[in-house]
């Protein structure tokens, strides 16, 4: 079944906004409780502490500290799980849990399955606020609600997304074809080129307001710290950062979605996004144009409407393949934008990978569908041995 997210900006009253801020620091406290513990169990005693063990403890937890009543105690239970989810990334290859802090940009807390969440008209229902917080209705929900997350922007703006079950079921995958098909190269000079000679352009939403976020910056920092005008300077700076994102994220949303709509397969190169973030020429335009971001978006729309997302891997020359002859130009440096193939054929770079792209992917997609006889451990016993005794095995 296909589940949505459906996100609205919340108005709640001035009592509202103070209990609101009073679940998202009693969050964090227990968060970072949970977490002392655990780890103090551990280096101490070598005993791990499992999330089960220390919501137990949320009881005896409330008699001694009063204001944790005030809280709910879903919100409460779901921190520790939280803080049980990022041990078990750090597991998996992630990094060591890290403490939350109060001066983090975003503040939130999750009201997970089972917890008391309603909507009637514009207004919410959800523990420990009986009457319910108004919010702006901009599109109706479909289907059952399983959770909501409550966040908080540097803003002052109060969020909740609602997660339902919408009780669809997901569309079967469209046919891969080659005319309803369509490579997409991205890039930092222009956002994408698709194979069709399409150029989607760059807005580079974060450099056109670097003037203006470097003198509010400026401003900010020379107000006295802890004073009101400080709080009201940076205020101005957080301002202009959510407007660059939500401009970011508007684009990023158009352009996905005319893609899924447009065509059935899209065919895209397997980037190493983290790994290159990590140039320190090239890290903010790269963070710039959130490739990160647009590649989530066209998966979870690919999978509502059946679409098909097909990655090529990251090492396949597509820019110094000609796309013609298949000739690999390897002098190819970075810095040209045409070439010229000795077929004769001139090429743009970032047109010529976007073809690449798509023919290797449906290459890829092709062969994919033949059968194929793995090698056995039986198949290779039989294989000749050498007759001499020491000759060397190729391969072993």
């Amino acid at each position: 079944m296909a589940i949505k997210c459906y996100v609205y900006r919340l108005t709640p009253t001035k009592q509202q906004e103070k209990l609101l801020d009073n679940h998202f620091n009693t969050c964090r406290f227990v968060y970072n409780l949970a977490l002392e513990t655990k780890n103090r169990a551990y280096k101490d005693y070598g005993v791990n502490l499992s999330a089960y063990d220390l919501q137990k403890q949320l009881t005896e937890l409330k008699k001694d500290i009063g204001w944790l009543k005030e809280v709910s105690v879903h919100a409460m239970q779901q921190s520790i799980q939280n803080m049980e989810k990022a041990f078990n990334n750090f597991f998996k290859g992630a990094g060591f849990p890290k403490f939350k802090s109060k001066h983090s940009r975003k503040q939130t807390f999750k009201c997970p399955q089972g917890s008391s969440i309603s909507i009637k008209r514009n207004i919410v229902k959800i523990p420990k606020f009986k009457e319910g917080i108004k919010f702006i209705d901009s599109y109706p929900i479909e289907g059952e609600i399983r959770q909501a997350t409550v966040s908080k922007t540097p803003t002052g703006k109060y969020f909740i997304s609602i997660l339902c079950e919408t009780g669809v079921a997901i569309p079967a995958k469209k046919p891969i074809l080659q005319d309803t098909a369509i490579g997409v190269d991205l890039g930092i000079k222009t956002f994408a080129v698709l194979s069709n000679g399409q150029e989607i352009a760059n807005p580079k939403h974060l450099r056109n307001s670097t003037e203006r976020l470097a003198v509010l910056q400026r401003r900010a920092s020379r107000k006295q710290k802890g004073s009101e005008n400080r709080r009201k300077a940076n205020l101005k700076v957080a301002q202009l950062y959510e407007k660059i994102a939500n401009k970011r994220k508007d684009f990023l949303h158009k352009v996905s979605t005319n893609l899924i709509n447009s065509h059935d397969t899209i065919c895209l190169e397997n980037l190493n996004i983290v790994g290159m973030v990590k140039n320190k020429k090239l890290s903010n335009s790269i963070s710039d144009v959130s490739w990160g971001e647009f590649i989530r978006q066209l998966n979870y729309k690919a999978e509502w409407k059946g679409k098909n997302i097909v990655r090529i891997g990251r090492f396949e020359p597509s820019s110094k393949t000609c796309n013609v002859c298949g000739l690999i130009n390897k002098d190819l440096k970075l810095s040209h934008r045409e070439w010229t193939c000795e077929c004769g054929v001139t090429h743009d770079r970032d047109l010529n990978a976007a073809i690449n792209i798509k023919n290797i992917a449906l290459l890829g997609e092709a062969l994919s569908d033949e059968p194929v006889e793995l090698p056995t451990m039986v198949g290779a016993v039989k294989q000749e041995y050498p007759k001499k005794i020491g000759a060397r095995f190729d391969g072993y």
